[in-house]
């Protein structure tokens, strides 16, 4: 586990870069918080990166990203670590070191990378939101259910600004939608964007023909991304929406 997290911790700080904040100030990313479960980096004045891990039979000890973000002592989250050890460890993080209530989490598709500690979150009646697909995938597969549903968009205040949850079309999942927060310019693509390099991965779910077309209108919709995070693999920009389009072109 400790050769994971040692070679997982250089990828990321390898590829996270200074970004200019609205007050044009270089920010350097920077871990603030790292176990056995769960490590943190903070990639910009008000997002962070959080990545926990999923044993798989196919794939390994995989690690998976979610990402925080806050104003005004408000935060949401998109995806929830993988399990609720990980996910309570993220929770006490946000309330004791950021000094966060927790608006909402997000999870962006029915796989247990995305919501496999959603039960800690509802035990802090900490609201869940999902695309309506997703809530039918969640109950056809017997895993937790998020809480509120919505169809193709969806618009969470947060402090003095908002994060927008948003459907763009079939690709890793029939469900899966992307994070995107204005101020900062920052998208989490999830499961639906890939790092630099990857391979495809897991097919089982996924709609092969639409993948790009459905990060194509991604692209078009957020021009000016600064940040882009995937669901697993070190971050970067739009060159990660381009390598995707690239890799599942026919």
């Amino acid at each position: 586990m400790k050769t994971v997290l040692f070679i997982l911790t250089f990828l990321l700080c390898g590829n996270v870069y200074a970004q200019s904040t609205p007050s044009s100030k270089a920010f350097k990313a920077t871990e603030v918080y790292h176990s056995d479960n769960l490590i943190v980096i903070q990639i910009s004045e008000n997002a962070f990166l959080h990545t926990s891990y999923l044993q798989t039979n196919d794939f390994g000890n995989v690690p998976c990203n979610g990402m925080i973000v806050r104003n005004s002592n408000e935060s949401i989250v998109f995806d929830t670590p993988t399990n609720d050890t990980s996910a309570n460890e993220l929770i006490k993080f946000i309330k004791e070191k950021l000094h966060c209530t927790i608006k909402a989490i997000v999870p962006t598709h029915f796989h247990s990378d995305c919501l496999g500690g959603l039960a800690a979150f509802h035990k802090l009646n900490i609201p869940s939101f999902a695309n309506f697909s997703t809530i039918e995938l969640t109950k056809e597969n017997n895993v937790i259910i998020p809480q509120n549903g919505f169809k193709d968009a969806l618009k969470l205040s947060l402090g003095k600004t908002y994060a927008i949850v948003k459907y763009f079309g079939e690709g890793h999942t029939k469900d899966n939608v992307v994070g995107y927060f204005p101020s900062e310019n920052i998208l989490f693509g999830g499961c639906l964007i890939k790092e630099l390099k990857a391979t495809k991965g897991y097919l089982g779910d996924a709609n092969i023909a639409q993948w790009s077309n459905t990060v194509e209108r991604i692209k078009k919709q957020y021009p000016n991304i600064k940040i882009v995070i995937p669901g697993h693999g070190a971050i970067g920009g739009s060159e990660l929406l381009d390598y995707t389009i690239k890799l599942f072109q026919f």
